[in-house]
Parts: structure tokens; sequence; C-alpha cells
């Protein structure tokens, strides 16, 4: 009985002390949540007093360090200009380093230093007189003025290779033919913006002129071409970790395209974190924006489709996708067909294609994709961003990049994603494609046909577009199937048999294979046309249908638009 009664006070006594304990405990709660907002907003003041002083000292520092790296550069260029080594290059490396001189200079020099002379000359001189003629005049002289570069691109120059005159009268023919088609097709001619047509076919052919027929031109693409695919290479190094050298001197799609896409999809992630990519991107389409009068939506898509590729470059005007127009949407679709993306760059090239080619076709596309896509689906209502140019930067994001090493590994681990994405799509569709062939050569044989094939069948109905590219008569066929495989499966697959008809003992002559090396350098195929609408609807999931109602248009202006630009290198070969 006494054990019992003691045990009680004892179970009381605990009892006690634990609630006792609980009691400072959550007196201990309180004060620390009274307390703990204090710290909060005294941690976020100290952050804030450091972000302060930070731009401070660099607001000190950075006329010493803008001078000295403008100082650098300088030099760079006069030992560059003046050892025999590099004396040959000084186009290209002055170009280089006066660009990024100046560059550093407009940040304290004011730019009505150089704006207000030149509109000084280009008012009264230029702009006034122009536009005091009437609408008609003006087209009339730009009418005129593309007639005249196109018919002397086309016989101003001397015969080159397997070519002829007839050949080049072709390709010019076909470029009319293809505008009349369009015009015909459209939704509504009387709406047709002809100033912007006209200054998007001009300059397609002015960047083909400036490329192809002079020296300068050759050289500074070249040597674009030449540093994205050294600098494309430096992922090979990666590869090689997990590889060997021997490996990487296969060639083997697996291993060296997929590990250079992922290496450059993760830089220009940094590149978009540091602000580089949106302000070359911002300035691209400040320039079409200003020469072709197009919405300031239209134009950063059109100016990003060449270097980040369809969908991405809609993700830099995201807020405002749900806003656009159809014939916003339209071109935003036409000019991702109608180009490739940097981070496919190195697989043409590692396929035999030469670099040159493929950044002035990419180039070449912005202009002819928005005059075509405005010939096709113009513009019938006002688009919010006329007027402007705006660039999502991303900052709102959820996760966004702590710092730039941190956005390189985001990038990274998406340039695996878009790897695989290409890897399973390439694959599925090679293997799709080759299923259907089999079963039409199963048919075939029973009518006596042995090698009826899809890529045979679309050939055949792509033959007429193949002509009017100024293709030799005896090779229409083998590059209208080349087309057809690019349409059905994709870009890549083509340029694999492009590739194995040049190492055949059949190859093809130098004009169709710069032809048909223009001509396949776009993105527009049945699977892209999934991959534009999934991305735009997931953007703009108010505007599916319009999407889904417009995309095939899209997708065959962009395949056109592409068909124009290796007519315009036939004029010109």
């Amino acid at each position: 009985m006494t054990d019992v009664m003691v045990q009680g006070a004892t179970l009381d006594e605990r009892r006690k002390a634990e609630r006792k304990e609980l009691s400072s405990t959550d007196s201990f709660d309180k004060e620390k949540q009274i307390h703990e907002p204090q710290v909060l907003l005294q941690d976020d003041a100290d952050v804030e007093a450091a972000r302060e002083r930070r731009a401070q000292l660099y607001a000190r520092l950075r006329p010493f360090l803008l001078g000295g790296l403008a100082a650098l550069i300088l030099g760079w260029w006069i030992s560059a200009t003046i050892l025999p080594a590099t004396r040959h290059r000084w186009i290209v490396q002055t170009l280089f380093a006066w660009f990024f001189i100046l560059i550093i200079a407009f940040r304290f020099i004011p730019n009505s230093v150089v704006t207000r002379p030149v509109s000084a000359v280009w008012q009264p001189l230029v702009h006034k007189p122009f536009f005091a003629m009437s609408f008609r005049a003006r087209l009339a002289i730009g009418w005129a003025c593309l007639a005249a570069i196109v018919f002397g691109s086309a016989f101003g120059f001397p015969l080159t290779g397997n070519t002829t005159y007839g050949d080049r009268a072709v390709s010019v023919s076909g470029l009319i033919v293809f505008q009349l088609g369009f015009i015909a097709s459209s939704k509504k001619r009387s709406a047709i913006p002809w100033p912007t047509v006209i200054v998007g076919l001009f300059m397609q052919q002015a960047i083909a002129l400036f490329v192809l027929k002079s020296g300068a031109g050759f050289s500074i693409f070249n040597w674009i071409a030449t540093l994205a695919s050294d600098f494309l290479n430096q992922g090979l190094v990666g590869a090689q970790f997990f590889f060997d050298a021997d490996t990487i001197n296969k060639h083997w799609f697996f291993v060296n395209t997929l590990g250079t896409i992922i290496f450059f999809i993760a830089f220009v992630q940094m590149m978009y974190y540091l602000g580089v990519m949106q302000w070359i991107i911002k300035h691209f389409a400040w320039f079409f924006f200003k020469i072709m009068n197009v919405s300031g939506a239209e134009a950063v898509v059109a100016a990003a489709s060449p270097w980040i590729g369809q969908g991405e470059s809609a993700c830099l005007v995201r807020p405002y996708v749900d806003l656009m127009t159809p014939s916003e949407l339209h071109l935003t679709m036409t000019s991702g067909f109608s180009a490739i993306a940097g981070s496919v760059f190195s697989a043409y090239i590692s396929l035999g294609v030469p670099a040159q080619n493929l950044v002035t076709s990419s180039v070449m596309s912005i202009p002819a994709s928005i005059a075509i896509s405005k010939i096709r689906l113009p513009e019938l209502d006002e688009p919010v961003t006329r007027g402007h140019v705006v660039v999502d930067r991303g900052e709102n994001q959820k996760n966004a990049p702590a710092n730039a090493l941190h956005a390189f590994s985001q990038g990274a681990v998406f340039g695996l994603i878009v790897a695989g994405q290409i890897l399973t799509n390439v694959l599925t569709v090679l293997s799709l494609v080759a299923m259907i062939n089999g079963l039409l050569t199963w048919i075939g044989r029973g009518f006596g046909i042995h090698h009826l094939t899809l890529q045979l069948v679309i050939g055949y109905i792509a033959y007429p577009v193949t002509f009017f590219l100024g293709v030799p008569r005896g090779e229409i066929l083998r590059v209208s199937q080349l087309l057809a495989t690019k349409l059905v499966a994709n870009e890549f697959a083509a340029y694999l048999d492009l590739q194995s008809i040049q190492h055949s003992d059949n190859p093809l002559s130098p004009r169709a294979f710069t032809i048909a090396s223009y001509g396949l350098c776009g993105f527009a195929n049945l699977g892209s046309l999934g991959i534009q609408i999934g991305v735009l609807s997931a953007l703009a999931p108010s505007r599916a249908k319009v999407i889904a109602r417009i995309a095939f248009s899209a997708m065959i202006c962009g395949f056109l638009s592409t068909m124009q630009t290796a007519g315009i290198a036939g004029m010109l070969v």
C-alpha cells in the first residue's frame, strides 16, 4: 500500500514536471515567433545593404574595367593585324575587335553622337523625298529594286562549274512562281503588306549576294561558321572522357552529335542568365521591326529562330503568346519551320554539309519567312506588341538559377532531355518510315514496281518544286527524294541520305549538292509539326484551336521558304 502511494506521488511529480517543461517550451516558441520576423527582416536588410555596396563598388570600378578591356581588345587587333600568321584574316578580326570596342564605348558615349548626324543627312535627303511620293510610286520603286537585284544576281556574274544561264533562268522563274502561288492562296490578298514583302525578298537576295559573291561576305560568314564549328567541337572533349579518341573519330551520331547538343544548350542557358542572348536577340529583333514593320513579338521570334530553334524562340515572348493574333502565330511557326537551331548545327557539319551554307541559309530564312507568312496570312488585327520590342528574361520562373554555374548545370540537364527527344524521334520516325516503305514495296511488287517507297511517291509530287530550284535535269528526281525525306521524316535523315549519295560512285554535281544542302536546312517536317503545336498550345492554351488550324499552312510555308532560299543559291552558283 505504501509502495503504491509512493509510486502515485512519483507519477504526479513527473506529470507536473512534464507540464512545466511543455509550458516553458510554449513560451519559448511564442518568444521565438515574436522575434523571428525581426531577425528575418534584419537578414534581408543586411543582404540588401551588401548588394548595394557591391553595386556602388562596381559603379566606381566600371569605367576602369571596361576601359582596360577595350585597351586589351585594341592591342589584340593591332597585334593580329601586324603578325604575318594572322594578317590574312584582317577583315574578320577588324569587325570582331571594333564591334566590341564600340559596344564598350557607347556605354559612356550618348547614342545621339551618331544618330543626330545620320538623321541630319537621312531625313532631308532620303526619308522626306521618298515619303512625299504616293504609295503606288513608292511600291513601284520597291518592285523595280527587287527585280534589279534578282536579275542582276542571276545574269550579272560569270558561270561556274556545270551551271548554265538556263539553269539560273529556271531559278529566277521558280522564285516568281513561288510568290504567285503564295498570292493565289492568300487568306486576304487585299491586306497583304507589300512593303514588308518587298523588303523581305530584297534582304534574302542581298544576303545571298553578299555571302556568295563577295570576298568579304564569304570571309565573314565562313569565319562565323568555322568559329561555331570549333566551339561545338569542344563538347567532344567531354564525350572523349566517357569513350575514347577512336570512338570520337568514328563520328557516331549518338556520341558526337548528342554530346555537342548537350554542351551547346548548357552554354546558351548560361548566356541567358547573363543576359547576353537577350541583348543579341533584342537588337536583331529591333532591326527587323524597324525595316519590315512587324510587331515586336514577331520580330523577336523570327530573329531568335535560327539560333535557338522552334518552340524555344516563342518562349522569349511567353507573356504575349496568349494575346497573339492568328497572323502572328502563323509567322511564329513559319519562322521556326524555315530555319535550324544552333543546337543541331554540329550534326549537319559532321555529315559533310559546308558550315557557311548552313549559316547563310538560316540567316536568309529570317526575312523570307516573314515575307511568305505575311502573304499567306496577312495581319487583320492590331497586335499588342505593335510599336515596341519585348524579350522575356525569365526572371520570374520558379526554378530560376542562383548563378551562372547553376544556369549552366540546369542547361545541361535540359540539353540531356532535348538530346533524348532527338534520339527517340529520329529512331522512331525512321523506323516508322521504314515500316511504311516496306508495306508500299510489298504492295508495289503486285504491280511490278520493286522499289515503291514514301520518298519516291512524294519525290515525284515534289518534282516540279525541285525543277524550279534550278537543279540539273538528270538530278532532279534524286534531289526531290531528299526533300521528300526531309518533309516526311526529318532533316537528319535527309542529310544522312545526302552524305551516303556523296560517298557513293555517283555523287551529285556541285550545283545540285549546293542547292540540296540549302533546301534541306530547316525544321519543316511532320515531327516538328507536332512539336510546334505542343509548345505553342502549352504557352497559349486559349489559342490551341487557332494554332492547330494554321499549323499545317505554316509548315508548308516554312518548307517553301527554304526551297526559295535554295533557289536563290541556285541563281548565284
